[in-house]
C-alpha cells in the first residue's frame, strides 16, 4: 500500500494519512467520552465500528480513556492497527465506516490516559550545556555525571493537563542574586519547555529492570508536551534536590498520542555518545527520533528545536527510570527534557533563547520577550517522516497564560 492514501476525504497529504492514527478521546455532543482516531480532519468513532466488526478490543474503545487500550500490550496494538489501515484504505469499507467519522470542529477532546507517574528527563547535550555556561560560567557547563546516564527527576502527575488548558501563573519563593532574602509572589520568569513525551502501556513487575531492547514493547506510543517552569522559583529552590515548586504547577501534553508503530521510518542515530555508555544503556542504532519540532508564541515562530539532535535516547531513558527496579504503570509519562539544537533559533525555551533574560526576542507584532506575559499563548507543533514519504503531523499543544491568583 506504500504511496496510496486513505478514501477519507482530505487525509491524502494532511500529516493525518492512514500512516498515522493517532488516538485520542473525545465526547460528541452529550454523549459519554470514548476512544477515537484521527483521519484527516475526522475523528473516527471506534466503539461502534470494533462492535460492528466483532474485534476483540472493542471494549477498550468505549472506555472514556486510553488506559484500558494501552494495557492490552503491543499484540493488541498492532492488530488494531492493522485493522485500522485496512478500513480507512479500503474503498470497499467506506459504506460501513464513514457514518462513523465525525468532524473534528464538532467533538471536544480531552487528557487522552490518566497519568500515573511523571519523570522528566534531561537529555540535549546542547540544552544542558547552555544552562551550565549561564548559571555556572566558571565551571565546567556539564556535571561529571551528565555523559553517563540520563538525568531526570519525578514531576507532579496531577497536574499534567491537557492542550488548551490555561496556565495560571504561579506563586511562590523568589530570590534575586542582588536580594538579601527570598520575597513571596507571582513567578517573573515564567518559561515553556518544549519536550517530546513517551506514554507507557504494558507495565512491568517490581525489581525487574526493563532493558533497551524492551523499549517498544512497553511504550504505547508519543505526544507532544510542555513543561511550563517557573525560572525564578527553580532557581532559589533547586540547590540541593532539584526542581520542585517552579516545575509542579503544570505540564501540558497533546490530545494524541502518536502510535509507535506510526514512527516506524523517523527513527535515525543518535548524534554520538562519548564515553562509551554502560553496558545497560547501549543501543542498537538506529535509536533517535527524526522529529522536526516548532515553538510558537501569539503566532510568531521564536524556536524550531530538532528532536534528532538529542544526546540519550528513549529506550535508555526507560532503562534507566527502571534500572533499580522501580516498575512501569499503565499511564506512566517520561519526558525528553528541553529539546535544544546548536543554533540560536534552536533553542526550545525563553531562558536560552533570551540568554536568561539578557537578550529579549522579538515577536512579529513587534514586542519583545525574555519570559512568558500574561495572555500570552505558546503551542507546538511537530512533524516526523511518514512510511508513505510524507510527514506526519502530531498533535499540537497550547496554552494560555492566565494572571496569578493573588498572592
Amino acid at each position: 500500500m506504500t504511496g496510496h492514501s486513505s478514501w477519507v476525504p482530505g487525509a491524502a497529504g494532511s500529516g493525518h494519512d492512514v500512516d498515522h492514527l493517532p488516538y485520542g478521546v473525545f465526547a460528541h455532543h452529550d454523549d459519554d467520552p470514548r476512544v477515537g482516531v484521527r483521519i484527516g480532519d475526522f475523528v473516527l468513532d471506534l466503539a461502534p465500528v470494533g462492535a460492528s466488526d466483532m474485534v476483540p478490543e472493542t471494549d477498550t474503545f468505549a472506555a472514556p480513556t486510553l488506559e484500558p487500550l494501552m494495557a492490552a500490550g503491543r499484540s493488541a496494538w498492532s492488530s488494531v492497527r492493522d485493522w485500522l489501515t485496512a478500513l480507512l484504505y479500503d474503498p470497499s469499507e467506506r459504506t460501513a465506516v464513514e457514518p462513523h467519522l465525525l468532524p473534528l470542529s464538532e467533538v471536544r477532546l480531552l487528557l487522552p490516559f490518566p497519568v500515573a507517574d511523571y519523570v522528566d528527563f534531561y537529555c540535549s547535550l546542547e540544552h544542558a550545556t547552555n544552562v551550565g555556561l549561564m548559571f555556572r560560567p566558571d565551571s565546567e557547563p556539564l556535571l561529571p555525571n551528565w555523559r553517563y546516564l540520563p538525568v531526570g527527576y519525578h514531576g507532579r502527575a496531577g497536574t499534567v493537563v491537557s492542550s488548551g488548558t490555561p496556565i495560571r501563573r504561579p506563586c511562590g519563593q523568589r530570590k534575586a542574586p542582588s536580594d538579601a532574602a527570598p520575597t513571596y509572589g507571582p513567578s517573573r520568569r515564567l518559561d515553556f519547555e518544549a519536550e517530546l513525551g513517551f506514554v507507557v502501556g504494558t507495565p512491568s513487575r517490581l525489581g525487574v529492570a526493563v532493558p533497551v531492547a524492551d523499549f517498544s514493547d512497553h511504550v504505547f506510543g508519543v505526544t507532544l508536551l510542555n513543561d511550563w517552569s517557573a525560572r525564578d522559583i527553580q532557581a532559589w529552590e533547586y540547590v540541593p534536590l532539584g526542581p520542585f515548586l517552579g516545575k509542579s504547577f503544570a505540564t501540558s501534553i497533546s490530545p494524541w498520542v502518536t502510535p509507535l508503530a506510526a514512527l516506524s521510518t523517523a527513527w535515525a542515530p543518535l548524534p554520538g555518545q562519548s564515553p562509551e555508555p554502560l553496558p545497560y544503556l547501549q543501543v542498537a542504532e538506529p535509536a533517535g527520533l527524526d522529529i522536526d519540532v516548532a515553538v510558537r508564541c501569539n503566532g510568531s515562530v521564536v524556536s524550531r528545536p530538532p528532536y534528532r539532535s538529542m544526546y540519550w535516547s528513549p529506550a535508555q531513558m526507560l532503562a534507566h527510570l527502571t534500572v533499580n527496579g522501580a516498575s512501569l504503570r499503565t499511564g506512566d509519562l517520561f519526558a525528553s527534557g528541553t529539546i535544544s539544537g546548536a543554533e540560536l533559533g534552536q533553542r526550545g525555551s525563553l531562558l536560552e533563547l533570551s540568554w536568561g533574560g539578557r537578550d529579549p526576542i522579538r515577536l512579529d507584532d513587534g514586542s519583545t520577550r525574555t519570559f512568558l506575559e500574561d495572555g500570552d499563548e505558546v503551542t507546538l507543533s511537530a512533524t516526523a517522516p511518514g512510511a508513505r514519504g510524507g510527514r506526519l503531523r502530531l498533535g499540537q499543544v497550547t496554552g494560555r497564560i492566565l494572571p496569578a491568583d493573588d498572592p
